[in-house]
């Protein structure tokens, strides 16, 4: 069952409710519901994880554990998600949005121009920001409800693989 292997891998709730930048949350860490884990808590975290980590910000492991537990989601599984955007991945991944969001905004994406230096990305922060943030949207969007359909349909199918290996 993949509720084993994932938890095998977990760490401590106890670390982690006393982990320095998680206890701004306080008691809210308390609750049962973000450390449980079945097939809805799982893919519910995964489409969480999935856009929180389309947000170009530095503080998306707090954004990520905030939202799960407003949505009551499994806290560990959201928090590790947001790594998919790492920086190996970053870049890739925010051109990628960069180029969805002038595409849909009918904006030419000159990636020839763009040189990856602070002066650079400062001048052109200006006229970029709208479309990087509309494919951010967008990737982040999709990304979360393919992964929550894939989380779901896994889930599944390993557990019905399970029942059919016991008969």
């Amino acid at each position: 069952m993949p509720k084993r292997f994932i938890k095998k891998y977990f760490p401590d709730t106890g670390k982690i409710k006393e982990h320095k930048h998680l206890k701004i949350f306080g008691t809210l860490l308390h609750n049962q519901n973000l450390w449980h884990l079945n097939r809805r808590s799982f893919a519910g975290a995964i489409a969480t994880g999935l856009f929180i980590a389309f947000i170009p910000l530095p503080t998306q492991m707090l954004i990520a554990a905030a939202a799960a537990i407003v949505l009551h989601v499994n806290l560990p599984v959201a928090v590790a998600t947001v790594w998919i955007t790492n920086p190996v991945t970053m870049a890739p991944i925010f051109y990628a949005a960069y180029s969805v969001g002038a595409s849909l905004m009918e904006v030419p994406a000159d990636a020839q121009q763009f040189a990856f230096s602070l002066h650079s990305i400062l001048d052109t922060l200006g006229t970029r920001w709208k479309p990087f943030l509309l494919g951010c949207f967008i990737l982040g969007s999709a990304a979360s409800a393919v992964g929550y359909v894939i989380a779901r349909g896994v889930w599944r199918w390993l557990i019905i693989r399970k029942w059919l290996a016991r008969q």
